[in-house]
């Protein structure tokens, strides 16, 4: 799932929708997203949903608005989690991924899959910053725990869970996230053509 719902309040319009090298940042993320073995792919959008719904409007992804969004990620996360599991009751687990870090890319969402194989942990997070974040995957173990999230901080409580739940995987380049005008600008230079 990609959390797309914030009201981008910082940046002062919707920072879905701001090109980085020729593409929406979500698109960026979605793209990223299709291209890897994630599916279906479910965007969660909130604030601004009308002009971003239309962008997406071809698109074999499944498009939900969560009505909840000035709530925080942790209402987005438990919109998404719905969806999954009424899509399908086999899924065996979920990805949550943000629509504004450009180096967002489907190697690290193999990245994350292969290193769960590889761990056997129910959660795998990015590690950047000296912390575990998103993107990250939760087995389907998790589903009930990411179902009643709340407030701002999304995950973050089941993110630095015991070592023996949560692997990471070292992903400094996704440290860089878009939440204000200076950090778009510094991106459009950091961002290959």
């Amino acid at each position: 799932m990609i959390l797309a719902a914030g009201a981008s309040t910082r940046m002062g319009e919707p920072k879905q929708l701001l090109p980085l090298a020729g593409r929406p940042l979500l698109l960026r993320a979605v793209d990223a997203t299709l291209a890897s073995s994630a599916w279906p792919v479910v965007i969660v959008l909130g604030a601004d949903a009308e002009k971003i719904r239309p962008l997406l409007a071809r698109l074999p992804v499944l498009v939900v608005e969560n009505p909840a969004w000035p709530e925080g990620m942790a209402s987005s996360i438990r919109t998404g989690v719905a969806i999954l599991q009424q899509f399908s009751r086999s899924l065996d687990a979920a990805l949550v991924a943000l629509c504004d870090q450009p180096a967002f890319n489907a190697a690290v969402i193999e990245r994350l899959v292969a290193t769960q194989r590889a761990t056997s942990r129910s959660i795998v997070a990015s590690r950047y910053l000296g912390r575990n974040a998103a993107p990250a995957l939760f087995l389907r173990s998790h589903f009930p725990a990411l179902a009643a999230l709340t407030g701002e901080e999304g995950a973050r409580s089941l993110l630095n869970a015991s070592p023996d739940v949560v692997a990471t995987i070292d992903a400094p380049e996704l440290a860089q996230d878009l939440d204000t005008p200076s950090d778009y600008h510094a991106a459009q230079y950091l961002s290959p053509k």
